[in-house]
């Protein structure tokens, strides 16, 4: 009776509360929320969720970038199949597509390594160290002296936290109002268990990427290996499973409409607290730009895709993330602009501006003239966005990419380890190894040199007094596009780093030794290296200024929402978070209401035999016969697939576990419905749906289709 009061309830839009289900909240703020988490049907005592040690927190890992989870003693890792992507990709070769066919290992023996770089991150503490990292500011400070004295204080906080087998950072929260220590268990052997076929786990593929109905399988299974001593450390062949201290309770009967359900993930980036200007900028150039490159980009991969079968399996990483992205940007336009954005932050501003101005005193005064230096500030950065934009795009280049992050290394070990940029300190020499061997699965020397050579050409039209000198000098005058693919192609020509064990002899090289190099790739980066430190130098400037500006801000955002009882949860950072809502469909637009699920049938009526619809025929076949085996929900009747609910979500959710009420898995997010793709932006309750596979999907699917009842066993669930 209550899940029945409860849906007619917000079929109504009668559960309100101050902070609605909008929100990903640090595990700390959930007390202060307490009376609202229950109010939506958390059984759980609130003030557990806060314990990162214990259960269901504790079971909760980062893949860095992804989320995931694990369901079992063993080190059995949940994600979704694009999260496990790069494994497949990573064990694929043109005549063994793993992407394609899916894979099972039906022993621990059988299981295949991750790429170099994989990683299981498993949060251990968070702590408050705001005071630590601005003890040294002092109001006139210049802003490189101050991003350097943030910098600085960062890494001797991570130095003194970091032990073996860990890994600790400092991240930055409200935009430097507050710092947080952050220290994780690092996992570096992680290898592929299982992943159904993409015509399961990537169904509907691009068409129907940030869309609804959905019906996607999407999930995978890694596992975690540690040193038979349980220390972290790279891939070898003695390493055994890892036995983490908590695993997640599967729920086979998943959840129904109405039902509590929260999502514990890795929210990567948000922009809920940028200005009004700022929104303007994204929807006047940033996204516009960005949907040509992209574009760009994928014509050029397709093409030589259709010559070269390995260029598809090489580059299907990139070529899903540049898909998602291009589709996600066309939704931030479309949602921005639907939702008058600028015009919503401006008010939010103004409305900020008067109740300052009714606050009165020196301190208000000052934080309103702060906020102005700030806009006018933001405003005065965007005069090199396009260089900035370009040499990004260089770095796509992995020929490039890799010359210059060599050349740097060798420069950056010549100083004392604090002394390092970030990114190139001891600590950080693993994952650049990693990147560096790994290279050869995700390189075509064709296509690569046609991304340079696209950068290059942007590049060309920049204005000269934004240009680089030494990449002129390099260019000698070529400006039209075909002589800059004869400087690219003579370029890639005199480089031997496209050559694995080239490249590795150059990672333990010193300074002296790559200058002396007369590898053409390692002469360019060696030339730009001082001029691109010279812009990075600039940056770190801006990100000064803005760490003194933001945090003033954020400071006067708080107290004005502490002043309605509102708490302020921060902008995703990457870091651990918790959102929470309700099962429950939605009504995009006059006279269009949607379900909360999608069913088996609907993969049936969706199926064409042909990709993306291209759905197994042992799966239609069983879905026609409704040889569910007991996974299909009571209340529908039916084989649940996918399921929405009003969570808050984005980039970096994907693969989060669904949790009910008392903390079992129900299901996996990995994308929200195309309304709430401006969410990053601006969050409507309304409108804004994440998107679950549900656990009875997955289960079914592991169970009838691809046999995988090893794994249902090791996790725990009952045999059917």
């Amino acid at each position: 009776m209550r899940r029945l009061a409860l849906a007619a309830a917000l079929a109504a839009g009668l559960v309100t509360s101050a902070h609605a289900v909008e929100g990903m909240w640090q595990p700390a703020q959930l007390p202060k929320i307490a009376s609202t988490l229950k109010q939506h049907g958390l059984k759980l005592d609130p003030a557990t969720l806060t314990d990162l040690t214990a259960y269901p927190m504790g079971a909760i890992v980062s893949l860095g970038g992804c989320t995931a989870s694990f369901v079992s003693p063993d080190g059995l890792v949940v994600t979704n199949h694009h999260c496990g992507y790069g494994a497949l990709q990573y064990n694929s070769t043109p005549q063994k597509n793993l992407i394609e066919r899916g894979f099972l290992a039906k022993t621990v023996a059988e299981e295949l390594p991750g790429s170099p770089d994989m990683r299981v991150f498993v949060t251990e503490e968070i702590r408050d160290v705001t005071k630590e990292v601005t003890a040294k500011l002092t109001p006139d400070m210049g802003a490189l002296a101050r991003y350097k004295a943030i910098d600085l204080a960062k890494k001797e906080l991570v130095k003194g936290c970091e032990t073996d087998g860990y890994r600790c950072d400092v991240y930055t929260f409200h935009g430097g109002f507050s710092y947080q220590l952050i220290k994780q268990l690092e996992i570096k052997d992680v290898r592929l268990v299982y992943a159904p076929p993409e015509s399961i786990g990537k169904f509907g593929g691009d068409v129907d990427n940030w869309m609804w109905p959905r019906h996607t399988g999407d999930f995978s299974y890694l596992r975690a290996y540690v040193s038979k001593d349980g220390k972290s450390a790279t891939y070898s062949k003695d390493n055994v499973p890892y036995h983490p201290k908590h695993v997640l309770k599967v729920n086979p009967q998943g959840v129904e409409e109405g039902d509590y359900v929260m999502v514990v993930g890795y929210p990567g980036r948000t922009n809920r607290y940028r200005l009004a200007d700022e929104a303007k900028a994204a929807i006047d150039w940033q996204y516009p730009t960005q949907i040509k490159i992209y574009q760009d980009t994928l014509d050029i991969i397709a093409a030589n895709g259709k010559t070269n079968p390995d260029v598809t399996v090489k580059y299907a990483g990139m070529v899903a993330g540049l898909n998602n992205y291009l589709k996600n940007f066309g939704g931030q336009l479309e949602g921005l602009r639907r939702a008058n954005a600028v015009a919503v932050k401006q008010k939010q501003e103004a409305d900020l501006d008067a109740w300052l101005k009714k606050q009165g005193g020196a301190d208000n005064k000052a934080l309103i003239a702060d906020i102005a230096t700030l806009k006018t500030k933001l405003a005065s950065y965007q005069s090199t966005r396009e260089r900035d934009l370009d040499l990004m795009l260089l770095s796509r280049s992995s020929m490039f990419s890799s010359g210059v992050r060599l050349a740097r290394l060798a420069n950056e070990r010549t100083k004392p380890d604090m002394e390092r940029e970030t990114g190139y300190q001891q600590r950080d020499e693993v994952r650049i190894e990693g990147a560096l061997k790994q290279m050869e699965r995700r390189y075509d020397a064709k296509t690569d040199q046609q991304l340079m050579t696209y950068a290059l050409v942007r590049y060309a039209k920049l204005p000269k007094e934004q240009r680089l000198p030494a990449i002129d000098a390099w260019l000698a005058g070529a400006n039209t596009d075909a002589a800059i693919a004869t400087k690219v192609s003579a370029l890639y020509a005199g480089s031997k780093l496209g050559n694995t064990e080239d490249r590795m002899k150059y990672f333990k090289a010193d300074a002296k030794t790559i200058a002396a190099s007369d590898d053409s790739m390692l002469k360019l980066a060696t030339a730009v290296l001082p001029e691109l430190k010279k812009i990075e130098d600039e940056q770190d400037a801006r990100e000064g200024e803005l760490a003194k500006l933001r945090p003033r801000y954020m400071q006067a955002m708080i107290a004005w929402k502490d002043s309605q009882n509102l708490p302020v949860y921060p902008d995703a950072n990457s870091s651990l978070r918790v959102t929470f809502g309700n099962v429950q469909g939605v009504a995009p637009r006059d006279g269009v209401g949607y379900a909360p699920f999608t069913t088996a049938e609907g993969i049936v009526e969706k199926d064409t035999g042909v990709e993306p619809f291209n759905a197994p025929k042992a799966e239609t076949d069983a879905i026609r016969a409704k040889a569910f085996d007991g996974y299909a929900s009571k209340k529908l009747g039916t084989l649940p697939v996918d399921f929405l609910a009003d969570l808050d979500i984005t980039g970096g959710n994907s693969g989060s576990p669904s949790l009910d009420a008392e903390g079992r898995l129900v299901g996996l997010a990995f994308d929200g419905n195309w309304e709430s793709v401006s969410g990053d932006w601006l969050f409507n309750p309304k409108l804004n749906r994440s998107i679950q596979v549900d656990v009875r999907y997955m289960l079914w699917v592991m169970h009838h289709l691809d046999h995988a009842d090893n794994l249902l066993k090791e996790m725990g669930v009952p045999a059917k």
